[in-house]
């Protein structure tokens, strides 16, 4: 009896802990998202998110990069993004996701096979390891770090390589998460699926393609963010044909490994909340509720996205890092400019 009650309150004490440790974080990104939702209805053109991302890199950056805020910040970055992601499937009706229609899935293929063929070829020019350029392929192909970790013990990569790579991919990230926007307002002005397609197919993280297409308008981050979770699904595939490629390579002197491959869960989450809505269990009025939490979590997830943007890390790249990284993300861009203009 006396062990069952030290247990419960050591799982209580250990969530308080855990609750403690995030709340300050967290409390600053709330408080960025207020003054930027605020200062947003005053400059429309902005845009809240906008203001929200961009106050967000300064508190980073300044007095917001002790280590007391950091698990609140990447609470804020991660979890409230994916509940959000989840929240956004049930004001999304199956019609909406079928916008993308054929080319849309033909494109979103094209342009993940360019960026795998394109990563792996400049990896060996640079001397880098099959290892590596796995793992630059995946990141930049699908989905980031959720990708290079799924994708790390599948080929046997070591830990240098995988930590050496997540922070390329999200540096590289960090500057496409502002250059795209800009680059898409001017190629395809007043226009929806081709700016979505144009930012949901290049972006490495799903926080990324939202803080993104924030920065454009809500139609193209809501439409972005399908066309980033329909390459998400894909990850299962690049994942099994990576660890086919290894083990078929004459570099290859690793063993097989039995590791599992899991799709996010707000992937499933999404799918579920988008049945639901497009059947009609999830009503209009309970969708618009769940858009109003959308938007709110999205703006503080933004918020938190921006306090983790790290300027030292952006200079910190090595030079041939630097220019394997501006290969790759080159080639992205104008892959994908050439891929809408055909297919969309």
């Amino acid at each position: 009896m006396l062990l069952n009650e030290f247990g419960i309150h050591g799982d209580i004490s250990k969530k308080l802990n855990k609750v403690t440790e995030i709340l300050p974080g967290l409390i600053i990104c709330i408080i960025i998202a207020g003054i930027g939702k605020f200062i947003g209805n005053y400059i429309p053109t902005i845009g809240g998110a906008s203001i929200a991302i961009f106050m967000g890199m300064a508190v980073g950056n300044t007095f917001g990069n002790e280590k007391i805020y950091a698990k609140g910040s990447k609470f804020a970055e991660s979890n409230l993004l994916s509940y959000s992601i989840v929240l956004l499937g049930g004001t999304l009706s199956a019609q909406t996701i079928l916008k993308l229609g054929v080319s849309g899935v033909v494109f979103i293929v094209l342009q993940m096979l360019t960026t795998i063929t394109v990563a792996i070829l400049i990896g060996k020019k640079l001397g880098f390891s099959l290892n590596f350029s796995l793992l630059m392929a995946s990141g930049n192909a699908v989905c980031g770090s959720s990708a290079i970790a799924a994708t790390a013990p599948v080929i046997g990569a070591d830990d240098s390589e995988k930590g050496m790579v997540i922070t390329i991919v999200n540096v590289t990230g960090t500057v496409l998460m502002l250059l795209l926007p800009i680059l898409a307002k001017m190629l395809f002005p007043m226009e929806i699926i081709k700016p979505s397609a144009f930012i949901g197919g290049i972006l490495q993280s799903i926080g990324q393609v939202v803080a993104s297409g924030s920065l454009v308008n809500e139609q193209v981050k809501d439409l972005s963010t399908i066309f980033k979770i329909v390459r998400i699904i894909f990850l299962v595939f690049v994942v099994l044909s990576f660890g086919t490629m290894k083990r078929n390579s004459s570099q290859s002197n690793c063993e097989r490994t039995n590791s599992k491959i899991r799709v996010p869960w707000y992937v499933i989450g999404f799918f579920i909340m988008c049945f639901l809505f497009t059947i009609g269990v999830v009503s209009p009025q309970i969708s618009k509720i769940f858009k109003l939490i959308t938007n709110n979590f999205e703006i503080v997830a933004l918020a938190g996205i921006g306090m983790r943007v790290n300027f030292r890390e952006l200079i910190k790249q090595g030079v041939k890092a630097s220019i394997y990284a501006l290969g790759v993300a080159t080639i992205q861009i104008v892959s994908a400019i050439v891929l809408i203009m055909v297919l969309l």
